[in-house]
């Protein structure tokens, strides 16, 4: 099985490809749609182009009427003016039509454009000659060329609108693929988001599954450990970071168990020993030792019963020289003497111990210090890789957000073509009515008028086609944004819940350390308390010295004396009574002490 770290490598790897495959299919779709625009702009250009040169043919048609109007005095154009606009109406029609040809997008196109290069040369030779036969002074030749010049017309306006024809078929075409573009786009974005939503939901599944729930199993267990001993601890089969905490747990009870059941064993052998030896000093028999193997404390324990027992005899023994009226004060001033030493003697081993165990402490509140810091590390990871996702993901937003500009910058230019073909209508409706007003002069711009009015209406129809759309493409453009700034908005959460997830460790951290530096002061007061109770414990054994001394003069307690088994054993006397009773208190506390020591 993985270690818990691995896999936790392994899951940030696969959430941060999400966030990269997010930030890519934006990206490529921003590409894309930019490219989209591109081609509808070069068709539209095209097509303008090719309207522009539909204009010119019609033009240089109306400027060869002119010139042929001009040789009538009454109607009063001249012919140098027609002369001049046939010219300039020549070059934009040669000039457009090479922009035509040089075009390379389609085929259609390509080969129609290449259709009409020659028709337009015969127009413009034939349109010259008229010109040139009425600057001449022949108007009668002149006219005599224009039929052939009107077949040319007809020509070159077949092959035009058969360009006219493939250029918006190219025009739709680049349309519609943008749309089907932007349906494409818009699905793998929103593919994408579900991914990068389901890899979230999956890793939170997943973290719960394997580390939140068998944490949480693992120290409820612990817990009833402390009123069911033996209870078996969970996931001590797993071979990872968990598996190896619960095994260290199941170890460290049976440890417990273990220290249990040898303090059951000693407890048992000190009652056994040490309270067989106590009965027989309360029947007056100094002649008991303890002879059991206690380990620990208790062999201090051992000694100074032995000691006490030694004590004790020698003292009963330097009794026969004693008094007896001071029976009774020496006994009690020596049994007060043995009690305090053996309270004082008690003290200094659970100070002792004590200091023991509070130096443990402190060092798991050191453990506990360092724990934190590392934790803290890991959360400033954390907070680094959330920074770098939303850098990436405001990226995708900003270059969405220039595409978005782009669409508007078109639009506009959409708006503008409106609006020159709605003029353009109008100065056709205009030239109509002058050309009505002119009679049969006027029947040729009547005829241009109505070819551009009718092109100005097909203008007008192409760009509301192409403003509904760029008004699509922008919709969908924005519902991508905000997609996208809804995963920002969700890496911004994330961040912020890590910044208090390090917040609260550093807190964590500090209470530790002032709670171990507190301690570390409570450990070296206990230290000083101990050498004060060590003093202490100097000042009692002088204390039972100078009552050993005051014993030496009660020359009358020896015959009392002798009623204790010293070395050959006699029975107690009923006269000591008392005694016995005054000795029982510093029995009792020999137990206390016991009980004490496993504290």
């Amino acid at each position: 099985m993985q270690s818990i770290a691995y896999a936790t490598r392994k899951l940030t790897i696969a959430i941060i490809l999400l966030f990269l495959l997010c930030g890519g299919t934006g990206i490529v779709s921003s590409w894309l749609l930019g490219a989209a625009l591109s081609e509808q702009a070069t068709a539209s250009g095209l097509l303008r182009n090719h309207m522009e040169a539909d204009m010119m043919h019609d033009a240089v048609r109306s400027d060869v009427l002119a010139i042929l109007a001009s040789s009538e005095p009454g109607i009063g154009i001249k012919l140098e003016d027609a002369r001049k606009d046939l010219d300039e109406h020549l070059g934009t029609l040669r000039t457009r039509i090479a922009e035509d040809v040089a075009f390379k997008g389609d085929a259609a196109i390509e080969a129609a454009a290449a259709k009409v290069g020659d028709p337009m040369v015969a127009y413009a030779n034939a349109a010259q000659q008229i010109a040139d036969a009425a600057a001449a002074g022949n108007p009668a030749a002149a006219k005599r060329q224009l039929p052939g010049f009107f077949q040319q017309f007809s020509v070159l306006e077949d092959s035009m609108a058969a360009a006219s024809d493939a250029i918006e078929h190219y025009s739709d075409g680049t349309a519609k693929a943008g749309a089907t573009l932007g349906w494409i786009t818009t699905g793998l974005l929103a593919a994408t988001l579900l991914a990068a939503i389901g890899g979230a939901l999956y890793a939170a599944r997943l973290a719960r599954r394997r580390l939140v729930d068998p944490l949480i199993a693992l120290s409820d267990t612990v817990e009833k450990l402390v009123t069911e001993p033996g209870t078996p601890l969970p996931e001590t089969d797993r071979q990872d970071e968990l598996g190896a905490l619960a095994r260290s747990i199941a170890q460290f009870n049976q440890q417990v168990e273990a220290a249990n059941a040898e303090k059951q064993a000693t407890t048992e052998l000190i009652v056994e020993t040490v309270g067989s030896g106590l009965q027989k000093l309360a029947g007056g028999d100094l002649t008991t030792h303890v002879d059991a193997d206690l380990s620990g404390p208790f062999a201090r324990l051992k000694q100074d019963f032995n000691v006490a027992v030694d004590s004790l005899r020698t003292l009963i023994g330097s009794v026969h020289s004693g008094a007896g009226s001071l029976r009774r004060a020496s006994t009690e001033i020596t049994a007060a003497s043995e009690d305090l030493a053996r309270r004082t003697e008690a003290n200094a081993a659970s100070l002792e111990t004590t200091t023991a165990e509070i130096s443990q402490i402190d060092e798991r509140l050191r453990t506990s210090v360092r724990a934190a810091s590392e934790t803290v590390g890991r959360a400033d990871q954390t907070i680094e890789a959330v920074s770098s996702g939303r850098a990436r993901v405001s990226n995708a937003v900003t270059a969405m957000s220039r595409v978005s500009e782009s669409a508007k910058g078109i639009d506009a230019v959409i708006e503008g073509l409106d609006k020159i073909a709605f003029q353009t209508r109008v100065l056709a409706m205009n030239a109509a009515v002058e050309a009505g007003r002119a009679g049969e002069a006027g029947r040729g711009f009547a005829v241009v008028a109505d070819l551009v009015s009718a092109l100005a209406m097909r203008a007008e129809e192409e760009a509301g086609r192409a403003r509904d759309q760029l008004t699509v493409t922008q919709v969908e453009i924005g519902t991508a944004v905000a997609a996208v700034e809804d995963v920002d908005g969700a890496f911004s959460s994330i961040s912020e819940n890590a910044q208090s997830v390090h917040k609260l460790l550093g807190q964590v951290a500090a209470d530790n350390r002032v709670q171990s530096e507190s301690i570390s002061r409570l450990s070296e007061t206990i230290r000083v308390m101990d050498n004060s109770t060590q003093q202490n414990a100097a000042m009692v054994e002088e204390t039972s010295a100078a009552a050993r001394n005051l014993m030496a003069e009660i020359g009358q307690l020896v015959e009392q004396a002798g009623q204790f088994r010293i070395e050959g054993g006699g029975a107690a006397a009923p006269a000591w009574d008392s005694g016995r009773t005054a000795y029982a208190l510093p029995v009792a506390s020999v137990s206390a002490i016991s009980e004490e020591a496993w504290v």
